[in-house]
């Protein structure tokens, strides 16, 4: 696999199949594969709503890795970017692409003014901490999470 051909661009409507194949493997993954009741519809809906950003990264035309971000709001802070979910297929690990979709998303916050970019991992996903220690992230571990499903 030449990593070096593949491709990162901001995402489209067709690419959406393709996504939600990665969101249920990131899902299995984290072993939560049944928590996915999302649909490619729905995804579509919000796409086209602009509820969310995507960038895929494409190797000739597949799509083996995405970063889906939206914006949120800190009383505290103001405009911030919070990153969803950073994915790629379980072939394509370790192979540079996720630093290379990571970096784009902290250059288009950088370039729209957000204050920060946010996201969360599991506490037990040792490859991810690793990866995001090495981009110097601050991991804050005194939060708790907070849900209630409607």
């Amino acid at each position: 696999m030449n990593t070096k051909k593949i491709a990162v661009r901001e995402g489209r409507k067709e690419d959406l199949p393709a996504v939600l194949d990665l969101i249920k493997e990131l899902a299995a993954y984290e072993r939560a594969a049944q928590e996915v009741i999302n649909t490619e519809a729905k995804l579509q809906e919000d796409f086209e709503a602009g509820r969310f950003k995507l960038w895929v990264a494409v190797d000739e035309s597949d799509i083996v890795g995405m970063a889906l971000c939206y914006e949120r709001y800190s009383t505290w802070k103001g405009r911030c970017l919070y990153l969803e979910d950073i994915v790629v297929r379980e072939l394509y690990r370790r192979s540079g692409i996720g630093s290379r979709l990571f970096s784009t998303l902290i250059e288009y916050a950088k370039a729209k003014g957000y204050y920060s970019l946010n996201w969360q991992v599991l506490d037990w996903n040792e490859p991810a901490l690793n990866f995001y220690k090495k981009w110097k992230a601050e991991i804050d571990t005194t939060w708790w999470n907070g849900k209630i499903v409607l």
